[in-house]
């Protein structure tokens, strides 16, 4: 509905995005409201998270919003070159996107679009939430009259495509899909249109993210499980809510803990309302950039139940199959089931004795694995894990330590970044290199030199994770000339060093001493750029009016 533009703020020296409604809507009222909501929304969260907004207007009939200039990509960019992520990433992205929406709530106010494409991520990992563009403000009687569904169809909300409306669960629902994206690499509902994947998020299970991940632990599927229940009442209350939980969702005090589950009959949502997608929703929603052109009415709800009670009653029946066979079959074919033994801790020969002893066949594969308990060479874990029945004969892969493959982070402060980025990288960790600005004084910086660093000294990293080293960007501001201290050859020296044109106006007067400096273009505390214009006014000596005095002469 509008075009971005890639700005230049020639007073605060800074790039900017400036979002300018289309012409071909200025004059449509109803695009012109939800443009206006959108900066209304944005320009009242004030967050790191949150793409800041400098200023809204209307100037000749043309409405727009500057705002924070993000360089970066978004994640939707991110999953289609890297896959699914890292769960430290995940979890750090996570943990920004619930923080950033966290304030948006406490403030009623909902995002309604939270999708990829709709977070931005820099070079040192931050993230930024971009367009609350469609946000509705709950307190406000003119942004809850409209039931519209709205947002992309991969992530929306069962309540929203029941035609429910939005509540603050609604973006906790989606953030789960997300979540659920950016481990896997893979969205939970595929369909040919947006109404089959529509109807897929109001009656469907979210599909077990164990069957992608099986090393996945169980906090982490509990966060996806509770948010993304169909039944709002059994998610998070708000993303506050979600934040506090996520922070600690990698704690070894949670290792044990049991999955999260409710009586998904009592989930299901009223299904004899009429899925709203209607006139509103073909305008509003957006699958891959194609607009929706298919409307459901309660008949199409009718079969689609219909046809899923029939699909389920012959899963059913499969699965009631399957397990007989499973039960059945050792005890028709005479195969015998044991308990895989425990062999963690043992070196991989008498591991190899003892699987064999048990009647398993060991693998020829072998996979390496980082432990901080057990010493390098010796026996972690298998595959099929340890303790569960097995037929006799199943092939166990082990798993052997490499020892502790942790990284100690140093105090890498007043280091080369160069030297620091090269050993950290060969030890399998992502350096990213940013620039802090730190303001021009006594203390002289050198360009290469480490003046902050993202992780702690003394904390452990694993192979994979990123830390961000900062240099500095040093930054000049311009003084108070007219002080008394300088002299015109004092500027002159400074504006050669810093690139800056200068230019210097005499002003004829007898209230200063001929030289001084009485003003200036830029006021003191301005950041300087090079090629930018400055200019000074000077004193010079006031010509005297009459006749000189003639020697001899009274005057």
């Amino acid at each position: 509905m509008a075009n971005v533009y890639l700005a230049y703020d020639t007073i605060l020296d800074r790039n900017v995005a400036v979002k300018i409604l289309r012409g071909d809507l200025a004059n449509d009222e109803k695009f012109v409201r939800r443009f206006q909501r959108e900066a209304l929304a944005a320009s009242s969260l004030s967050h790191p998270n949150i793409v800041e907004v400098y200023d809204v207007g209307e100037d000749s009939g043309q409405y727009y919003i500057v705002m924070e200039y993000i360089e970066g990509k978004h994640l939707k960019q991110l999953i289609k070159k890297r896959g699914n992520l890292t769960i430290r990433e995940v979890v750090d992205i996570m943990l920004q996107i619930t923080d950033g929406i966290a304030l948006a709530h406490d403030s009623y106010i909902i995002h309604r679009d939270i999708k990829p494409q709709n977070i931005m991520i820099l070079e040192n990992g931050m993230v930024k939430i971009t367009d609350f563009g469609i946000a509705q403000a709950i307190n406000s009687t003119q942004l809850t009259q409209t039931n519209s569904v709205m947002g992309s169809v991969h992530y929306l909300p069962p309540e929203q495509a029941n035609g429910k409306g939005s509540t603050l669960k609604s973006d906790i629902y989606s953030m789960g899909i997300l979540m659920y994206e950016l481990l896997t690499g893979k969205l939970p509902y595929k369909g040919d249109n947006a109404v089959e994947i529509a109807l897929k998020h109001l009656k469907e299970p979210i599909p077990s993210i164990k069957e992608e991940l099986p090393d996945l632990s169980q906090p982490i599927e509990n966060v996806i499980l509770k948010s993304t229940a169909k039944n709002p009442k059994n998610r998070y209350n708000d993303a506050r809510e979600m934040f506090e939980d996520l922070k600690t969702v990698l704690d070894e005090t949670r290792a044990e803990e049991k999955k999260f589950e409710y009586d998904y009959q009592d989930a299901e949502l009223d299904e004899t309302r009429m899925l709203k997608i209607s006139k509103q929703m073909q305008e509003d929603i957006k699958v891959d950039d194609k607009v929706l052109s298919k409307q459901i009415n309660e008949t199409d709800v009718k079969k689609e139940n219909k046809l899923l009670i029939i699909l389920a009653s012959i899963f059913t029946g499969l699965i009631v199959i399957i397990t007989s066979i499973v039960f059945l079959l050792p005890i028709i074919t005479g195969q015998k089931e044991k308990q895989i033994p425990d062999v963690s801790n043992m070196s991989v020969s008498d591991a190899i004795n003892k699987l064999q002893d048990a009647g398993f066949k060991v693998s020829d594969t072998q996979k390496d694995i980082a432990s901080e308990n057990i010493e390098a060479g010796k026996v972690v874990k298998t595959n099929p894990e340890i303790g569960i029945r097995k037929v006799v004969g199943t092939e166990i892969i082990l798993y052997i330590s490499i020892g502790d493959a942790t990284i100690d982070i140093e105090d890498y402060t007043s280091k080369n970044y160069l030297s620091v980025k090269g050993a950290l990288e060969a030890r399998g960790l992502h350096v990213l290199i940013d620039k802090k600005d730190v303001e021009d004084s006594n203390k002289k910086y050198e360009d290469s030199q480490i003046i902050e660093q993202s992780i702690e000294a003394g904390t452990k990293l694993a192979k994979g994770d990123t830390i961000t080293l900062y240099i500095p960007n040093v930054i000049t501001k311009y003084p108070d000339f007219t002080d008394g201290t300088y002299s015109v050859n004092d500027v002159e020296t400074f504006a050669s060093e810093h690139g800056i044109k200068l230019t210097i106006k005499y002003v004829a007067t007898s209230e200063y001493a001929p030289g001084t400096i009485i003003g200036q273009s830029r006021n003191e505390g301005y950041t300087v750029a090079s090629n930018t214009t400055f200019e000074i006014r000077v004193a010079e000596k006031e010509e005297s009016e009459g006749v000189d005095c003639l020697e001899g002469m009274l005057c």
